[in-house]
């Protein structure tokens, strides 16, 4: 796409001030300034960019802790605004100095350049779908810290449970109750951890219900059905995928996805050298970690049993049969592997990376023919 008549504009985002740099067409001396980062001033920034761009207006800015709320209030102000990939930004192996007002000019001159890789931007309601997606997995984070703080106290009390190798069932609980200490400062630390276990798995069993909730509701109904037809996959998992990766028509291949996961080998290969290393860890972690955690239930032998059948209840025989074969070519690729000597963990995530192909498959189809989201 040609350049002539367009505005690059670059803005470097952080909490309290904008810096902008702008390249007015046909010319490479910047127009720098800054300005607070408020609803008032972006609006007026809005505003002054068609006032003095003589044609069209790109902007763009990084992915960050800011989020989408920048990008949003442009685009209701007319301009076009691109939020890209602090990874992908190009960098100079010679560059030593990094400045708020050089990050502006550099996102200018790259977004002219074509040089930028946009982000996808979820919707306002998908994006507060996906948080509290991650609100409820910190506070699953948060409860696992308390239990690890309460059982390093009683270990050094001396204070062992041996009745049942299974902890934080009800055996455990009553074993917790009877526990009574000498000094009193013990007895108060240990009902405070107590207390406060007690507030993080409330905590949790209140988001469950809440997110349980919304997978039930359109747009999400059906692509969590589809989801928990999987082996590993449930609600919690399935809603959380689905949010996460939102607008599912922007993985054209299985393989797109699986890059964007960051499931894929890393690879430097020159000349008749080929090198392929670990996993490349790019895009999204946190359903890169889920899928992970449900690929390692297909190191057992295919099964299906009363809970994925009533998950599978009137849902499609088409993604019922790709689940099942999901399910035989997974735990064979497993068990394969092993045999070969390799690790558990290293043969879990080509599990995973395989996972990924059969979850695109039943969901990327359904998806044709729908109006892409603005």
């Amino acid at each position: 796409m040609s350049a002539n008549g367009i505005t690059f504009v670059g803005m470097d985002a952080h909490k309290k001030a904008i810096n902008v740099a702008m390249l007015l067409p046909g010319q490479n001396k910047p127009v720098e300034w800054q300005l607070a980062n408020e609803p008032a001033a972006i609006r007026r920034l809005a505003k002054k960019l068609q006032r003095e761009a003589p044609g069209e207006v790109r902007c763009c800015y990084e992915a960050g802790p800011c989020g989408y709320v920048l990008q949003r209030q442009l685009e209701a102000g007319g301009v076009i605004c691109e939020v890209v990939a602090p990874s992908l930004i190009p960098v100079k192996p010679g560059e030593r100095i990094k400045t708020d007002r050089r990050d502006a000019l550099k996102l200018a001159r790259s977004l002219r350049s074509d040089d930028l890789t946009a982000v996808h931007p979820p919707t306002s309601a998908d994006e507060a779908v996906r948080d509290l997606c991650r609100c409820r997995e910190d506070a699953r984070k948060d409860l696992l810290r308390a239990r690890h703080r309460l059982d390093t106290f009683l270990l050094r009390r001396a204070c062992l449970y041996t009745l049942t190798r299974r902890r934080w069932g009800q055996p455990y609980r009553a074993w917790l109750g009877s526990l009574k200490f000498e000094h009193a400062a013990d007895q108060v630390t240990f009902e405070d951890y107590v207390r406060t276990i007690e507030q993080a798995e409330e905590r949790v069993r209140r988001l469950d219900e809440r997110l349980a909730a919304v997978a039930e509701q359109d747009p999400y109904r059906e692509p969590v059905g589809w989801l928990r037809c999987f082996r590993g996959i449930d609600t919690l998992t399935a809603i959380a995928v689905v949010a996460e990766l939102h607008d599912f028509r922007r993985f054209q291949t299985a393989r797109a996805l699986m890059a964007y996961l960051g499931l894929v080998p890393s690879e430097h290969s020159s000349g008749e050298r080929q090198r392929r290393g670990a996993i490349t860890k790019a895009g999204n972690i946190h359903v890169r970690r889920l899928l992970i955690e449900a690929a390692w239930h297909y190191r057992h032998r295919p099964h299906v049993g009363v809970g994925i059948r009533q998950r599978r209840t009137g849902q499609p025989e088409a993604i019922i049969a790709i689940a099942d074969r999901a399910q035989e070519r997974l735990c064979h690729r497993f068990r394969t592997l092993t045999a070969r000597g390799k690790i558990p963990n290293k043969a879990v995530v080509a599990v995973a990376r395989e996972l990924v192909g059969f979850v695109w498959a039943a969901l990327y189809p359904a998806t044709q023919g729908q109006p892409t989201q603005s």
